[in-house]
């Protein structure tokens, strides 16, 4: 276990990233506008081997974070910003980004990497009609500036794509994400499968797991579990993570 003051770490961290190929631990902190990197191995009042902050990051209000460990760079969608912020891999101090993505009429909250096809697979929201409505947007990888998604699926058919959290299947070019009902806590929530290299505009999911009447309630954190072909999810209101075999999308 990691804590302790040493650690920086505090209570608005709301997304980690475990980087496989250097060991390494990646968590936002929202109140200190920083990116605290980790020790894979690392315990007890153990402080960061890096941390980006400071002025030049342009940081606001980080929440979740991506590793690309591929091509050594780090990602972050600052909702406060409307930006996805990218710096160096082992960026360290008052670090500017390389690269900085925005989109007009579009907001950032997740950032997914894909690199099968060298995309970025992007949560968050559009308008559609004047209303805003949740998004799940494709950029390639290494846009900056002002841009609009190649592709987007959004609708009343998508049910929620591009949801609270997102984990990829690269391989199949399938999005999980997270959506939760109407409410503090609601059995219409789910867990949906997208498949964002074929589907395109008010595309439905291809598959749910959990609502309507299913268990889930607040569905907060999704990952895959290749190995045993399952999709955990972390559920807030249940205090659980629950695990469900589904082959069919691995």
């Amino acid at each position: 276990m990691v804590s302790g003051q040493k650690t920086l770490l505090g209570r608005t961290m709301h997304g980690i990233r475990y980087d496989a190929i250097h060991d390494e631990i990646l968590v936002p902190h929202q109140f200190a506008q920083a990116v605290l990197v980790f020790r894979g191995g690392a315990d007890g009042e153990e402080p960061p081997i890096r941390v980006i902050q400071g002025s030049l990051s342009q940081m606001m209000a980080p929440e979740r974070i991506e590793v690309d460990p591929v091509n050594n760079e780090i990602l972050v969608p600052d909702g406060t910003a409307n930006k996805i912020l990218v710096y160096p891999r082992e960026a360290n101090g008052n670090v500017a980004p390389i690269r900085v993505l925005q989109s007009s009429g579009n907001s950032f909250s997740e950032v997914n990497v894909d690199p099968v096809r060298d995309l970025l697979v992007v949560g968050g929201s559009t308008r559609i009609k004047g209303k805003s409505t949740s998004a799940l947007m494709i950029f390639n990888r290494t846009d900056e500036g002002d841009v609009q998604p190649q592709s987007m699926i959004a609708g009343p058919n998508s049910r929620g794509a591009g949801g609270s959290r997102i984990a990829l299947n690269p391989d199949l070019g399938l999005a999980f994400g997270t959506v939760r009902g109407n409410g503090v806590h609601s059995d219409e929530s789910f867990v949906g499968v997208w498949n964002y290299v074929e589907d395109t505009g008010d595309a439905p999911p291809r598959w749910t797991i959990g609502g309507p009447k299913g268990m889930l309630r607040q569905p907060r954190g999704v990952a895959l579990d290749r190995r045993n072909k399952s999709i955990i999810v972390s559920d807030k209101y249940l205090n659980a993570l629950l695990t469900y075999y589904f082959p069919e999308v691995f």
